[in-house]
């Protein structure tokens, strides 16, 4: 034991050890700068900007750049045609020359779907159907039916559309939905001596409908004529109908 002491004492040991330290410190510095080198370290370029525009301008901007680019497309509805989306990596992010960047271009033309079969569903059923086949939900209006927020018509452009017809991608669906109360009756509201806007809303306290409207005479102030005639009339014989029924009226500029 004395001995090996003895031998860490003397200078051929602290040569020894100090040639290993610098030998070491040496492949440190060796591998480090290959390192450099080879990941080229500090050399690179940002990310241009190409989101908002043309993918023929896009393509130009990044191959000047020196950047390759690979393209996927959606369908976005309120989007202009041919344009990118969306980038991968992001604008200005520091990356190598002859990186690859992911672009998102919206499609030119506007796909179409079949429209989905909702008769009879509950509106919140219709909603996800209508939702899951890459449509809106426009308005919804209500009539006297017997089931309530039960899906009686679909609408699309103001008319009729059955299951099976093709719409395009995004296209707004309008549905009439059951109020609920179709087999309930209401008194027939009296009429006679109101402008059309008190008909109007005097019908719609009490769920019936507008119907025809009528002229009597020369009518020189619409909003100030008076109805005159109704059908059908509050009598002894009829004092109730259905919700949802049309009441016609006949206006007049005469005073009652």
């Amino acid at each position: 034991m004395s001995k090996f002491i003895d031998y860490l004492k003397t200078s051929s040991f602290r040569k020894t050890i100090i040639a290993a330290v610098l030998t070491v410190f040496v492949l440190l510095l060796i591998a480090f700068f290959s390192l450099r080198f080879y990941t080229k370290h500090g050399q690179g370029l940002n990310v241009p900007m190409v989101k908002g525009l043309s993918f023929t301008d896009a393509v130009v901007k990044l191959e000047e750049a020196g950047l390759k680019y690979e393209v996927d497309s959606v369908f976005i509805l309120d989007q202009p045609a041919g344009i990118v989306i969306d980038q991968d990596p992001d604008p200005n992010t520091f990356v190598k020359d002859n990186r690859t960047i992911y672009l998102t271009i919206n499609a030119g033309n506007i796909p179409n779907t079949k429209f989905p079969d909702i008769a009879f569903k509950t509106l919140r059923e219709a909603q996800a159907i209508i939702e899951s086949s890459r449509l809106k939900l426009g308005d919804t209006t209500y009539k006297a039916d017997v089931s309530r927020d039960v899906v009686l018509e679909a609408t699309f452009g103001g008319q009729q559309i059955q299951a099976g017809e093709t719409i395009p991608v995004g296209s707004r669906i309008n549905l009439v939905l059951g109020d609920g109360r179709g087999n309930q009756d209401v008194d027939i509201p009296q009429l006679l001596g109101l402008t059309i806007d008190e008909a109007k809303f005097s019908l719609k306290g009490s769920a019936l409908t507008l119907g025809d409207i009528l002229y009597e005479g020369t009518i020189t102030d619409s909003a100030n004529a008076l109805i005159t005639k109704q059908d059908p009339m509050p009598a002894d014989s009829i004092t109730k109908v259905t919700i949802g029924t049309k009441i016609n009226i006949t206006l007049s500029n005469k005073q009652l």
